[in-house]
């Protein structure tokens, strides 16, 4: 029998900044990226803005498994962008995928 090998976890987190906050958030989003690409367990970690609506952002990341995601989640960065951009943010959606093929 042949063992499965582990898949890696995929994150998409859509964020919708309040307009007056633009360019708050979008320097506090660069910094988390710049450190996040850095952590343990992370194989990507990509920050994209959407060209026709400028507040709106999506990070694209791709972790070896839950474990270092949730180390990510509690890193020091990650809290301190969750402290500085409270109330800047209308909308934090974050889905959770496994590559299928």
């Amino acid at each position: 029998m042949q063992t499965q090998t582990p898949k890696h976890l995929t994150i998409v987190a859509t964020i919708k900044v309040k307009a007056d906050h633009l360019e708050r958030v979008k320097s506090e989003l660069l910094q988390l990226t710049k450190a996040s690409q850095s952590d343990e367990g992370c194989i990507q970690y990509d920050l994209h803005q959407d060209n026709a609506n400028l507040d709106k952002f999506i990070v694209y990341e791709v972790w070896e498994n839950n474990e270092f995601l949730q180390q990510h989640v509690q890193s020091p960065h990650f809290q301190n962008y969750i402290k500085v951009t409270e109330g800047m943010v209308d909308e934090f959606i974050i889905t959770e995928m496994t590559v299928i093929s």
